[in-house]
């Protein structure tokens, strides 16, 4: 069985650290290894917990609109709303991504919004990327805990491993772009 990050993978600059890069279920990204599985779906999962200055409410309107996407996500190349009216469950946004030199278009959705999570989920033919932010106060600002779990289909469940080194790296680059962004606010 795979054992849990070790004490090194942890930065107080970073935040606690929470990764399963593999194939796995969707238990992966709540902290519990997972180990590959004939039959499960190929995916890739990351998850990082930090502190923002903005109070849970100013984070949570925030990033319910994923236009702002194009702000703190170092792979979003431009993420324009197709449809119209207040942001809530069921809005959509085409997201234009170039991550590894490959460019890739996905049609995110609104799945989930409370006072304490956003769930948006893109979806094309070759993937499907569920980004979860869960928020809770923490002092006067909040800990945010963002979670980007990819299952990929068809001949790119190929990618998989080769995505477990890229999704790692991008996941800081979040963290830092994603912080800067909220802390602006």
């Amino acid at each position: 069985m795979q054992e849990p990050p070790g004490p090194d993978a942890f930065s107080p600059r970073r935040g606690k650290l929470s990764t399963l890069m593999d194939v796995g279920s969707s238990a992966a990204g709540r902290g519990t290894p997972v180990q590959p599985s004939i039959g499960r779906p190929a995916m890739a999962v990351v998850s990082r917990t930090f502190s923002v200055e903005p109070a849970p409410d100013v984070v949570v309107a925030y990033l319910a609109d994923f236009g702002h996407a194009e702000e703190w996500d170092p792979g979003t190349v431009r993420c324009v709303r197709v449809d119209a009216g207040p942001v809530q469950v069921g809005s959509q946004w085409h997201n234009t991504s170039k991550i590894a030199g490959i460019s890739t278009e996905l049609r995110y959705t609104l799945e989930q919004l409370s006072p304490t999570r956003v769930v948006h989920v893109g979806r094309n033919d070759t993937a499907t990327s569920t980004e979860t932010v869960d928020v809770a106060p923490d002092g006067t600002g909040s800990s945010v805990t963002y979670t980007n779990e990819v299952v990929f289909n068809g001949m790119a469940k190929a990618a998989s491993p080769l995505a477990k080194l890229i999704f790692e790296k991008l996941a800081g680059d979040t963290v830092e772009q994603l912080t800067g962004a909220l802390n602006k606010l």
